[in-house]
């Protein structure tokens, strides 16, 4: 079980290292370089925020006297505090199949920037988007940090490139949220992030689209 447990971190280990140097390779992609833009392909349409400034789960759970498994089990609750939720649509706009992966980009001084997935529609690592067709998304994650975010859809396109939506600033106030992740959930995050970055890498510069 030792093992394991050291497997699991050395993989953690390593993709958050590669993680870390992808705010470095994305200036670098964009100096000298003439980015083909995303919004060619595919558009982020009506980018929506349900709210500009949320608590933390753990100053959720103070105030309502909830324990974390509680709240937990709320689900994407919209009358939870502590969730932010994203909304829009992704419309194509070529006349092919496009095979696409999308998450939240988030950006901030404060160095945990920590956040939970509670729900990713359309579910799934990878999703397809029919030609010319639309795909509608949602986004709901937990606030587990303190911090002033500049948050964005996160859109990755294969053979096409990552892309961001005009975003916005999110606020997160209270007690930070000290929840151990199980083993299971380390693998799939860390799968999760994994996809996102070997489709960023192998295609184009991000794009504001």
């Amino acid at each position: 079980m030792k093992v394991m447990h050291v497997a699991v971190l050395t993989a953690v280990a390593v993709v958050l290292v590669l993680g870390s140097f992808a705010p470095i390779m994305k200036d670098a992609f964009a100096h000298g370089v003439q980015a083909q833009l995303q919004s060619r392909f595919i558009k982020i349409e009506d980018e929506t925020f349900s709210t500009f400034r949320v608590i933390t789960k753990q100053e959720y759970a103070n105030r309502t006297g909830l324990t974390l498994e509680q709240i937990d089990a709320m689900g994407c609750d919209p009358r939870r505090q502590d969730i932010l939720i994203v909304t829009g649509r992704l419309v194509s706009q070529v006349n092919k199949d496009l095979r696409a992966w999308i998450s939240l980009f988030n950006e901030s001084t404060n160095a945990g920037n920590r956040w939970e997935f509670i729900l990713r529609e359309p579910p799934g690592n990878v999703f397809d988007i029919p030609p010319g067709g639309e795909v509608p998304y949602k986004l709901c994650v937990a606030a587990l940090e303190p911090g002033t975010y500049h948050t964005h859809t996160q859109l990755n396109v294969a053979s096409v490139g990552p892309g961001l939506g005009p975003g916005a600033t999110v606020v997160v106030e209270g007690e930070p949220t000290m929840k151990p992740m199980s083993v299971g959930n380390v693998i799939y995050q860390t799968i999760l992030i994994a996809i996102g970055l070997a489709i960023s890498f192998a295609t184009r510069p991000w794009q504001v689209i």
